[in-house]
């Protein structure tokens, strides 16, 4: 494809837009419950224990260890400048083997997250970070999801808002075309070609055979490429049931999304054959609204319809005592999230 139908189909459709084309449109909503909140940063008392309540700078880790460890990956965290050595022993007494997932402990839409395939990548990954980082047992459960849920504080029970289901990118082989010439004939493929030659380098002129299929990134990511499906018609009382039991083991966690990745949904539904990756708080998306099918209408409902929610639960924690965020605190958030995100985009 070239550069002027990769040009029209951006602007044609909507979920390749920036973030500020997106939401600035929407900004005057935001300001509208920051006036009756008199706190542009209400947010931080929507999950008090949580740092920012989850919308920049919190620390992974830290939401890791509120969680059951029986339904999340083994995780590591590596502090700033430890040893290759140390970093290999710790993995070792984790039980931990190659190929492992690496991600920032304070990052942000997948950036900087890398399969480490073995010792020499992971000390490159190391010396290119220079921040703490988690090193992660690899979930090999064929399917993701976000799930996006919601308990007001004065409710005994939460409820599902919204899920997405992810198509991790991918390319099938003809028997003829490399995988870089596979990589352009798909727009949703081809705006990730740098980072894709970054990553693999030669390797993209393998030509692939009959029907082989390569996953490029295997984590379900809108801003890496994965295509989003909203399937918000599966909330059902069995699943909504075990998201809830989960939750509700997190202390004074109200608002988020769930990133699951599982090997069948009805197995999901079951409580069985899944791993939870990641949990966010206040600044999750209601991703759904990236389905292709979706009109631009559509996620400015749903985002307003979910500020409106995170408006309400944060009024209600701060009327039990849980402040909302200094202007200056939320300041340096702010300036700190923009210059960790400069950073974590050079990895």
């Amino acid at each position: 494809m070239n550069f002027l139908k990769l040009k029209l189909y951006r602007i044609f459709h909507w979920e390749y837009w920036p973030f500020e084309v997106i939401y600035y449109p929407i900004f005057p909503v935001w300001f509208f419950f920051a006036v009756r909140a008199k706190s542009f940063f209400f947010f931080n008392a929507a999950n008090p224990s949580i740092k920012n309540g989850g919308m920049a700078m919190e620390s992974k880790m830290d939401i890791y260890d509120m969680i059951p460890k029986k339904v999340i990956p083994k995780t590591l965290l590596v502090t700033k400048g430890t040893p290759l050595s140390k970093i290999k022993d710790s993995i070792a007494s984790m039980q931990l083997s190659f190929p492992i997932i690496a991600k920032p402990d304070i990052g942000m839409k997948a950036l900087g997250v890398e399969k480490i395939e073995d010792e020499a990548q992971l000390g490159s990954y190391a010396k290119r970070i220079h921040h703490d980082f988690l090193v992660q047992e690899l979930i090999t459960y064929p399917k993701e999801i976000g799930i996006f849920y919601v308990r007001f504080p004065h409710e005994p029970k939460g409820r599902i808002t919204g899920i997405v289901s992810k198509e991790f990118l991918s390319v099938t082989g003809d028997g003829q075309h490399t995988i870089k010439q596979l990589i352009v004939k798909n727009p949703r493929s081809h705006f990730q070609l740098k980072q894709l030659k970054k990553k693999y380098g030669n390797r993209l002129e393998t030509v692939l055979g009959e029907g082989e299929e390569f996953i490029l990134v295997p984590y379900g990511s809108h801003t890496r490429g994965a295509k989003f499906i909203d399937d918000s018609g599966k909330i059902s009382p069995k699943l909504t049931q075990l998201i809830d039991d989960i939750c509700l083991k997190l202390p004074d966690f109200h608002y988020g999304r769930l990133d699951i990745k599982h090997s069948s949904f009805e197995e999901l539904e079951n409580g069985n054959g899944f791993s939870i990756i990641e949990i966010n708080g206040a600044g999750s998306e209601p991703t759904h609204i990236y389905d292709p099918k979706h009109s631009i209408f559509f996620a400015w409902k749903e985002i307003i319809r979910h500020w409106n929610m995170l408006f309400q639960i944060s009024r209600i924690n701060k009327e039990k005592g849980f402040p909302y965020l200094s202007y200056s605190a939320g300041r340096t958030m702010l300036r700190e999230n923009s210059i960790l995100e400069k950073h974590l985009k050079l990895i």
